[in-house]
């Protein structure tokens, strides 16, 4: 290694100078070009002098900015999502080196499309015996229903990921080729992102070639291929319990894609429509992200419950671009990759540029025979991608390690069902540095390499990698395992890499002033999302005055009072405790932070967070940080501490609703959850007064029913004596300029559903409108001393009746094809 510094001024030093010196006697750098010396050393110290000599307090730093990206991830089985392992060290790659592999993946995803298009269409390859019948018809992912549906401009694959190993000698190898599912291009982007808050000019100053034009090509190659010149596309989503569900929401956010799911859409007359507020909407293009069995129960999976009905139809008629095309997957099967070099040989003329890691079918006698003979020096795996005899559940073994009665089990399955399985050459992986246990050490790791089509439809390569250092031995698997760690890779120019964005070019653009469309679904959670935060926030209210005056006895009721009693109570009904008559600190404990009782607010708090994760795409950061802070912590006694722990909480629901207040752009989104806020207040005002505002309330009452509406400085403002009936009940429920009031909610909401989209042409007001136009005309002419209780029962059922017609015209939309009555045309 050469000792000159690619940043001036930096020198070897510190835990980056010992890196170094113990890389010169050993593998830490195993495979790396002697030329990218100069660069390492350099990057090394300046991540050093960043952390101050400490590599914890680096990796402290990127941990930190990868939380506030929301970066996240789940592993099988997981029902909570883990926080993203990012490593702070890149891994670099020179732009010499990296010409060879564009090369070779750009031959490589050509390679796939023509084999993709053959096994669909004119079937040459296995009619002239290039390729084996079973290998196509043996892969779970080939589907006979899709021979003969071409897809548009004949695109088979818009996007392409090839798993990438380099071993010790320096030479790569495609471990896996992968286009079902794109899993990792947005983990790459975040990882960018991470990584350059977290060092500053670091990545610029090492001449870093940028993500941003790759996504820009990636975004028009979707475009070009749909039939309108402004197309509507949609990311298609298994859902929020997806193990990659936060990255394919980053990914529609950043690409400007509807992030949709299959109950979102829906076909007629060969088109694809999305159910939006404002009706069914044309959908031109699906980037899909779930496997083809499950896109239409109708076609391919009938116990798919994810996919969209008649989908398949939208296809072969042509009305619908899918990237990438449904049974594109079939090209995934370790098998094929025994049979790509002589394809590309078939079909290109020449040799692969970047070829697969030696691979021998054993469907072929020969190459049984060979696997059989050498099986310690091999591994042995499903061809298919499927349960096989011998492999357990990871699929693959390696022979080595078998002992003699495994040997004799997967020899017999192998002589029964050949077909099955595949040999392949065992793969030492080059390592890359990472912070393990507080200081560097060299990891074996993959790339996940990223291709896709341009406007143009010529292939472009991501100028960067998602690279994974491996915890364990299995180099195949889909992205994460359990110890694993991710990292960015950086391609590194020799000239200065100029600024590039997502921004367009500076030519003529139509301006909008439009917020998009609002899918059914996505205004169904805005809703409920504001009706729960406003639910914690008020049961945490309650809570607070039932430990205020417990505490306070000289300033409120007694802890015996029969106005305790009633709060108590109300916290029962609203399932935030399971006993009432328990005492006060047990009680208010529960109600904060037992997750067991569903009204609680730590309950609440989880389903605001579950909620939120179906609007991830929707949803700012600082959302994410303030809901997934852990609940206050409190002794449960009736002291300060319980009384701090509510009161800072209420804390944290005023800052999510200062978000809310003054991050949301005032769209029909914004809309849905502030309604959902105000009914969910109303409804609740209305509850606490027929609580505490009745004909026989007392002082005590009409006390805590200001305090939990914010309404006591107004209160003693207007009037000099103590509380009374019919003031109160005019301030909490009948003031118009009261921001608490039932009326200030009532003229909000039918505000906001007379600024909603309607489905008739006639004019007439729809359901929602006509209940919440009549129920604010209603509380406008109202007094205190003219409201009852029985108006207020009247009320409250009249809130219940709108909100269920707020639902059942928007979110649960149409689910029959036909026109409903006054509705306008499908566009």
């Amino acid at each position: 290694m050469t000792d000159s510094p690619v940043l001036p001024g930096l020198e070897a030093s510190g835990w980056a100078g010992d890196y170094l010196a113990r890389a010169s006697g050993g593998d830490l750098f195993a495979g790396a070009p002697a030329e990218m010396a100069p660069r390492w050393r350099a990057m090394l110290d300046r991540l050093s002098e960043q952390g101050q000599g400490d590599p914890a307090t680096l990796a402290g730093n990127v941990e930190r900015q990868a939380q506030d990206l929301g970066l996240a991830f789940r592993l099988t089985g997981d029902e909570q999502e883990r926080p993203w392992p990012l490593s702070p060290i890149p891994m670099l790659i020179g732009a010499g080196e990296w010409t060879r592999i564009e090369q070779g993946l750009m031959q490589r995803a050509e390679l796939l499309e023509r084999v993709i298009s053959d096994i669909y269409s004119g079937q040459s390859l296995v009619r002239e015996g290039k390729l084996p019948a079973a290998v196509v018809t043996g892969s779970p992912h080939y589907w006979r229903v899709m021979t003969g549906a071409a897809p548009p401009r004949g695109h088979y694959l818009h996007f392409y990921a090839a798993d990438l190993g380099r071993g010790p000698d320096g030479e790569w190898r495609v471990l896996a080729d992968r286009v079902r599912t794109p899993v990792g291009v947005g983990y790459a982007l975040e990882n960018r992102l991470a990584l350059s808050r977290a060092t500053g000019d670091l990545l610029g100053a090492m001449n870093t070639r940028r993500l941003a034009p790759f996504f820009a090509d990636l975004r028009r190659g979707l475009a070009v291929d749909c039939q309108r010149a402004d197309p509507r596309i949609g990311l298609l989503t298994p859902g929020r319990f997806n193990q990659s569900y936060a990255e394919q929401a980053h990914l529609a956010r950043y690409l400007g894609l509807m992030l949709v799911e299959g109950d979102d859409l829906i076909v007629s007359d060969g088109r694809l429509f999305v159910r939006t507020i404002e009706g069914l909407k044309r959908i031109d293009g699906l980037w899909r992200w779930m496997d083809s069995r499950f896109l239409d129960p109708l076609a391919f999976d009938g116990e798919s419950r994810i996919g969209v009905p008649d989908l398949y139809d939208a296809c072969a008629r042509g009305g619908l671009m899918v990237s990438n095309w449904p049974g594109a997957g079939v090209i995934e099967a370790r098998a094929f990759a025994a049979f790509l070099p002589q394809l590309a040989k078939a079909l290109l003329g020449t040799d692969l540029r970047l070829p697969n890691i030696a691979t021998w079918w054993c469907g072929q006698e020969r190459e049984r025979d060979h696997v059989t003979g050498h099986l310690d020096d091999l591994l042995v795996a499903s061809a298919f991608d499927r349960d096989a005899a011998g492999l357990g559940p990871a699929r693959s073994v390696q022979g080595s390690t078998l002992d003699a009665g495994q040997r004799a089990t997967l020899l017999e399955a192998m002589a029964r069902r050949p077909m099955d399985y595949v040999g392949q050459e065992v793969v030492k992986l080059s390592t890359t540095p990472a912070i393990v246990g507080g200081r560097l050490a060299p990891l074996p790791f993959t790339l996940r390499v990223f291709v896709a089509r341009d406007g143009l439809g010529q292939w472009r390569i991501m100028p960067g990698a998602f690279a994974r250092l491996a915890a364990h031995g299995d180099i195949r698997a889909a992205l994460m395992g359990e110890g694993d760690m991710s990292a960015d890779m950086c391609v590194i120019d020799s000239q200065p890499v100029p600024p590039d964005t997502l921004l367009g070019d500076g030519g003529a653009f139509a301006i909008r002033r439009i917020g998009g469309l609002l899918p059914a679904k996505a205004a169904d959670n805005l809703y409920w999302l504001g009706r729960y935060i406003e639910r914690t926030e008020m049961t945490l209210r309650v809570i607070r005055a039932v430990i205020g005056e417990s505490i306070e006895v000289d300033m409120g009721p007694s802890s015996d009072s029969p106005t305790m009693a009633r709060l108590a109570g109300q916290l029962a009904l609203w399932g935030a405790t399971g006993n009432a008559a328990q005492p006060v600190g047990a009680l208010c404990a529960q109600a904060l932070g037992d997750a067991r009782q569903p009204g609680s607010v730590h309950a609440l708090m989880g389903v605001v967070a579950n909620i939120g994760e179906g609007l991830r795409d929707r949803l700012a950061t600082d959302f994410w940080r303030l809901v997934r802070l852990p609940l206050p912590a409190f002794d449960g006694a009736v002291t300060e501490t319980l009384l701090d722990a509510a009161s800072r909480m209420i804390e944290r629901i005023s800052a999510l609703s200062g978000l809310a207040a003054e991050n949301m752009a005032r769209t029909e989104g914004w809309r849905f959850h502030d309604m959902g806020r105000r009914i969910e207040r109303a409804i609740t005002g209305c509850r606490l007064t027929l609580l505490l505002g009745s004909d026989w309330a007392s002082a005590d009452d009409l006390t805590v029913l200001l305090d939990l509406h914010d309404s006591q400085i107004s209160y003693r403002n207007r009037y000099l004596t103590g509380p009374s009936l019919p003031p109160v009940r005019d301030l909490v429920a009948l003031e118009p300029q009261n921001p608490r009031s039932i009326a200030y909610q009532a003229q909000r909401i039918a505000e906001h559903v007379a600024a909603l989209p309607t489905l008739r042409g006639d004019g007439m007001p729809e359901e929602p409108q006509r209940l919440a136009g009549a129920l604010a005309a209603t509380l406008a002419p109202l007094t205190g001393d003219m409201l009852t209780m029985a108006a207020l029962t009247d009320i409250e059922s009249r809130l219940l009746a709108l909100s269920d017609a707020i639902g059942q015209r928007y979110f649960l939309q149409v689910r029959k094809t036909e026109k409903v009555e006054g509705a306008e045309l499908l566009s």
